[in-house]
């Protein structure tokens, strides 16, 4: 018989293999999910690269984890949208459209943010220009 402590710590495990399944069929999927991965993997380098504060780092690392979680949301509600109603439908299409403008939203406040944070290193590191 098992222990009720050692199904928790099963169950436990079993959740996280399943998330990371879902994480590598994002990556297996949705290509907008890689390009952000590939973005992601640029900025954290621009992270080394100009040595940002720290503060800087948690920003960019909670940016990076709401760009992508949102995309996964947005990836979840096209596959059920898929799923229900496979045929072209005009509600489909305003709920995923509706879904894909959250992506875009949060993408342009990354943008935003990553202007705030990198602009002034750029610019003193191509012109010396201190802030």
């Amino acid at each position: 018989m098992v222990s009720k402590k050692k199904r928790a710590k099963i169950s436990i495990l079993k959740s996280f293999a399943v998330a990371f399944q879902g994480v590598w069929t994002l990556i297996y999927n949705e290509r907008n999910f890689r390009f952000h991965l590939l973005v992601s993997a640029m900025v954290i380098a621009a992270c080394f690269f100009f040595d940002v504060e720290k503060t800087e780092w948690l920003i960019v690392f909670l940016t990076i984890g709401l760009v992508l979680s949102v995309e996964a949301l947005n990836a979840s509600i096209e596959y059920i949208c898929d799923l229900i109603h496979p045929e072209y439908n005009t509600m489909v299409k305003m709920i995923k459209d509706v879904a894909a403008a959250a992506v875009i939203l949060v993408a342009i406040v990354a943008v935003v943010i990553g202007c705030i944070i990198f602009i002034p290193y750029i610019l003193q590191w191509k012109f010396g220009i201190l802030f």
